[in-house]
């Protein structure tokens, strides 16, 4: 589930809910908390986003993203998009 397959598409994958992450985190840094109020947002609306996540499902993606160095924590617990100097 991690990676899109055969039977997941990419909207499934936790790798697909992480590039619609990222994308929130370029406006601003913010908290796990308002990435998710944020992400409920589209995840609510039927016809923006093709695929349900759950809670547990951004955790993961947001595991995924800093364990592969996407985003970083600041000293103030938020979470930001890493860009590279």
């Amino acid at each position: 589930m991690i990676l899109p397959s055969k039977h997941i598409s990419l909207a499934e994958s936790i790798i697909g809910l992480g590039g619609v992450l990222l994308e929130i985190l370029i406006k601003q840094p913010c908290s796990l908390d308002a990435l998710w109020q944020e992400y409920s947002k589209i995840n609510n609306k039927k016809d923006s986003y093709p695929a349900y996540h759950s809670f547990d499902n951004v955790i993961l993606a947001v595991n995924l993203l800093y364990m592969i160095g996407a985003i970083t924590i600041n000293a103030e617990g938020k979470l930001y998009r890493y860009e590279a100097a």
